[in-house]
């Protein structure tokens, strides 16, 4: 049958925290003492079993739901929005994106942390996500890049996680009942106080201010045609990457500095970049983007996009769980294609309210037909709901940035 080790290994594949390999364990343990060593064909220890069935940890929806399981990361307790994300891959740069910044994330796929973590696919130098909810995390990764563990990172940055719980309950859970307010806590907690606790419990409003640049950043790439300013929301890093790789140096700005430094700048286009929670609490950056209408182009992503449509007086909403993932449906309204994208948001533009603005929908979501893409072509202003510089997920959309350079090229010959 195999050996059961230390770690709970079972066939070669190691993880310190699954419920399943525990029940296995114990199993394996009853056949040992009732029918002798031998005949179980399993070698365990009684303490090795033990070990692997402590569930320290619960999860604890504001609904009264709970979900116990096995901490890793840092051992606290915290509150967060939870919502998932079905990418198979690109935990790293799911962990370091700051638009997940006070959100618990749900990993739908099963298996966290067995690739590691590596130097180069960070998405910000301080991550401020606010909990990683998986099946099974492993701490024992293989791959060439790997130079940490998901787990030590957790811990430098004070990340809570949970492991060994039902991820696709609980992701069938807030389908049906949407995002909602949720905590890690010790496993022994009373579970009426804790949903009470989570009831008055006022989720953060200030996340952009939290996560944006306190100071001004310059970027600069060889042979540099065009000078981009980035208003930094919670940007990526592989958005500056894919701009400086097509020629662009990148002054990227914290996220209140005001229209009349930014055009200070003698910038060629304007960014407007993706960031956390919802657009309508940054009116400071929208009335911003309102006084730069016509300057320059302008190339909003996510929460861009919606900042951008909140300042010609369109107008956004919650959606019930969100996009999050690598394989959302987009229709490209211009050439009729599909691109398959990189999503991650709780809102999006009310299709309705476009009507009395110059913007049109040029994109638009294949599964619930939200909008994912606006224009205004007048002030050559443009933003789309998904993220085109991936990190994870498919690279379909890597168009979008040539188009901000032809854009911005246009407006050099008409200057």
């Amino acid at each position: 049958m195999g050996t059961v080790h230390e770690e709970c290994g079972v066939f070669g594949v190691y993880s310190k925290t699954p419920d399943h390999l525990a029940l296995l364990a114990y199993y394996a343990l009853y056949a040992q003492q009732h029918r002798g060593q031998e005949s179980a064909g399993i070698v365990l220890k009684e303490s090795s079993v033990k070990g692997c069935m402590m569930m320290n940890k619960a999860l604890i929806l504001e609904d009264g739901s709970i979900f116990r399981g096995v901490g890793f990361g840092s051992d606290e307790s915290r509150s967060f929005e939870i919502v998932f994300n079905t990418s198979p891959v690109g935990y790293q740069e799911i962990l370091s994106d700051p638009s997940y910044t006070d959100q618990g994330v749900v990993f739908a796929y099963p298996l966290i942390g067995n690739y590691g973590m590596n130097e180069d696919d960070y998405e910000t130098r301080i991550p401020t996500i606010g909990a990683m909810i998986v099946r099974e995390y492993n701490d024992e990764p293989s791959n060439y890049r790997s130079v940490n563990t998901l787990e030590k990172i957790m811990k430098r940055y004070g990340i809570v996680g949970i492991s060994g719980v039902d991820t696709r309950m609980i992701v069938r859970h807030i389908r049906d009942v949407g995002s909602c307010r949720a905590m890690i806590v010790d496993a022994d907690v009373d579970v009426d106080s804790a949903v009470q606790k989570l009831k008055e419990t006022i989720l953060p409003t200030d996340a952009v201010a939290r996560v944006s640049r306190r100071s001004v950043e310059v970027y600069r790439c060889n042979n540099s045609r065009y000078h981009v300013v980035a208003i930094d929301c919670g940007m990526k890093e592989n958005i500056v990457r894919s701009l400086l790789k097509r020629g662009c140096d990148v002054t990227v700005v914290p996220w209140n500095t005001g229209a009349g430094n930014i055009l200070a700048l003698d910038p060629d286009g304007i960014f407007l970049s993706n960031g956390p929670g919802d657009p309508t609490d940054v009116p400071e950056v929208i009335e911003t983007v309102r006084e730069l209408h016509g300057k320059a182009p302008i190339f909003g992503i996510c929460l861009g996009h919606q900042i951008l449509a909140l300042s010609y007086g369109a107008s956004t909403y919650k959606l019930k769980f969100g996009h999050r993932g690598g394989n959302h449906p987009i229709k490209n309204l211009g050439t009729d294609k599909v691109e398959i994208t990189s999503q991650n948001h709780s809102y999006a533009v009310d299709a309705d309210s476009l009507k009395a603005t110059p913007l049109t929908v040029t994109h638009i979501n294949l599964l619930d037909h939200t909008v994912e893409g606006i224009e205004c072509i007048k002030d050559r202003a443009f933003g789309v709901q998904y993220h085109p510089e991936s990190a994870p997920g498919p690279q379909d959309s890597g168009y979008l940035f040539d188009r901000f350079i032809t854009l911005m090229e246009e407006e050099k010959e008409h200057a």
